[in-house]
């Protein structure tokens, strides 16, 4: 396209923002207005993408962080031939696969899910590993920010560990419109300061007149022969640019123009413009997953092994399996045992420090490429990457998420350390898979059934050794159980997982010896729950007594109720579980202190029984 064929497409994008925004009522006109001229020269001039093949190997990746500029965005598929005008009118009407921020869902063309700002740039430093590391087909990384979301730390960890990684396939164009949601940015136009930032991190940095096509042009054809360095495009447009009544005015954003009618015609009118985006290039089969034999670890009943040491150990053998299978790491895999997995496959691990969002996101964006990501750091530590795991359900990724150094049980580190509130934040996410293991064998086959699984998985390990009591040829279904101790005579049910597991069958041994009989149940699915094994130890003992090494709130305890939600019956039901702050002791004092050890458990059990609370 020439300049003017190029402008005229931009007022094109522009029309149809106002228009599919005034169908619904409702959304993001304004912002997408300043984006447009940007959007209009990488779709007709830069972008390599096959609208009918969206998962073709060669594809450019396309991500809008700046997620409620989604008008924009269905603009440009309905320019592209993608949808056509009558789907362009349902914008965030029920059934819709336009939704007020675009999900992968919904839509084929749609990387990962936004709207949450912040994600769109760490994601797409996921994906430019992905291919800079694994996949190697050529394909681009180009991500649509806002300048208001350059107010997240997220956005500085993506841009610190793209530089340090030299991720020149990764192009990231920021609309500096100038206008947040409630009034003026902290930089407004000032490109400069956008700019020491983005050179700090050793970004290649190109600031341009947003509204410019030609220089918009050059700009994108400079990022494109840029070598050894990202390339962020500083682009000063003006908010609703176009439509006097709006544009670069405050109170504007997030609202349907006043006048749609009279906007449209002041922008030239609709317009029906047809792009032939560019193919991308052929490339090569991606990544084959190796199909050798799985050879999990094996560990001897009575053995006295760490569940994080089973996990690392597990995950270097699935990766021998696998090859679709990549690690990363929040800095700590000596701790979370992921390095076990970086010794033996090197160009399949990646460590990305002490940013647990960067983390996850990457984590996200490998898995858009195919690939099966488990991402490890300590669990408490995982809660400040909550979000981009809420964003990752949104957006239907596979990701394998797992905690490490879980629960008081970690010891002398104190609470700061502790992941006290990891099951609860997985179970609340949709669709999510939710496992505790108590034993090294237990573990491996856990890591290796997670593989398989959809959603977001999270495997929760502990730092300390504990005792194998599952042989190696065991299986553990997620969605199981194990029922270890049982008989007529059980006068209530200890229902534990993890560390709590062996303190309940030490209790429950204890117990036996003054003639009290208590079944056990180890819960290592804790989502989904055993609800069969669960409402049986109801009927036949009558009352379910919980140990967690986890706050009350949320978690084994919760997830055991799960169980009677349809309407049956509910048992009586007693936690154990932290309810005070711990401080710094030693492991067994912790679970002491607790309430969850042994001896507390076995104090519980009769006080109930011996104040007959339970038959």
């Amino acid at each position: 396209m020439n300049t003017r064929q190029l402008t005229e497409l931009a007022q094109q994008l522009r029309v149809d923002s106002v228009r599919a925004a005034a169908a619904a009522g409702s959304g993001h006109p304004t912002s997408s207005m300043s984006a447009a001229d940007l959007m209009a020269v990488l779709l007709a001039h830069h972008l390599r993408y096959d609208f009918e093949r969206p998962a073709h190997l060669g594809n450019d990746r396309f991500i809008l962080s700046k997620g409620h500029a989604s008008p924009l965005l269905y603009a440009a598929y309905k320019a592209a031939g993608a949808i056509n005008e009558t789907e362009l009118l349902t914008f965030r009407k029920l059934g819709s696969r336009l939704e007020g921020h675009p999900t992968p869902r919904r839509l084929p063309w749609v990387e990962t899910a936004t709207g949450s700002l912040g994600q769109g740039l760490p994601v797409g430093v996921g994906v430019a590993l992905a291919e800079q590391r694994l996949d190697r087909t050529g394909y681009r990384v180009w991500v649509l920010c806002g300048d208001s979301e350059l107010a997240e730390g997220s956005v500085w960890e993506a841009a610190e560990h793209a530089g340090f990684e030299h991720l020149d396939n990764l192009i990231a164009i920021v609309d500096v419109n100038r206008l947040g949601q409630r009034g003026p940015t902290r930089h407004g136009h000032d490109l400069d300061a956008y700019a020491r930032r983005f050179k700090a991190f050793d970004w290649h940095t190109v600031e341009v007149d947003g509204h410019d096509v030609e220089a918009i042009d050059r700009a994108y054809a400079e990022a494109e022969s840029t070598t050894g360095q990202p390339t962020v495009i500083l682009a000063r447009t003006l908010k609703g640019k176009g439509v006097a009544a709006v544009q670069d005015r405050e109170g504007q954003h997030g609202k349907p123009l006043p006048d749609a009618d009279e906007a449209i015609e002041e922008l030239g009118g609709v317009r029906n413009l047809h792009v032939e985006v560019q193919p991308p290039p052929t490339a090569r089969v991606l990544h084959a997953v190796q199909g050798g034999h799985l050879e999990l670890p094996r560990y001897d009943i009575g053995d006295q092994v760490p569940t994080r040491d089973a996990y690392g150990q597990a995950l270097a053998a699935l990766g021998s399996a696998r090859g679709d299978v990549v690690a990363l790491d929040g800095e700590v895999g000596d701790s979370t045992r992921t390095e076990y997995f970086a010794k033996d496959h090197p160009e399949r691990y990646f460590e990305c420090y002490i940013a647990e969002q960067l983390m996850v996101a990457a984590a996200v964006g490998m898995a858009t490429r195919g690939w099966v990501p488990y991402a490890s750091s300590f669990a408490a530590f995982l809660t400040r990457a909550h979000d981009f795991v809420r964003m990752a359900s949104i957006s239907g990724s596979g990701i394998n998420l797992v905690g490490s150094h879980a629960g008081c049980a970690i010891g002398e580190d104190g609470p700061s350390q502790m992941g006290l509130e990891d099951l609860a934040m997985f179970r609340a996410v949709y669709g999510s898979t939710v496992l505790y293991p108590c034993d090294a064998n237990q573990t491996a086959k856990l890591v290796a059934g997670m593989a398989g699984r959809e959603g977001i998985r999270y495997l929760r390990t502990t730092r300390g050794k504990t005792p194998v009591i599952y042989g190696p040829t065991e299986e553990f279904p997620i969605g199981g159980s194990k029922v270890l101790r049982a008989s007529a005579e059980d006068r209530l049910t200890l229902v534990a997982a993890g560390v709590t597991l062996h303190e309940a069958l030490k209790a429950a041994d204890a117990l036996a010896e003054h003639g009290i009989r208590v079944r056990v149940v180890d819960l290592y699915s804790v989502k989904p729950v055993d609800r069969a094994t669960l409402r049986e130890a109801a009927e036949r003992t009558g009352c379910l007594l919980t140990v967690e090494d986890h706050r009350e709130e949320g978690g084994l305890g919760d997830a055991v109720l799960d169980a009677f939600l349809d309407g049956r019956p509910v048992p009586r039901l007693v936690r154990l579980a932290v309810r005070t702050m711990p401080g710094s002791a030693a492991p067994a004092e912790q679970l002491h202190a607790a309430g969850i050890d042994a001896e507390s458990i076995a104090a519980a059990a009769r006080l109930l029984v011996e104040h007959a609370v339970v038959p």
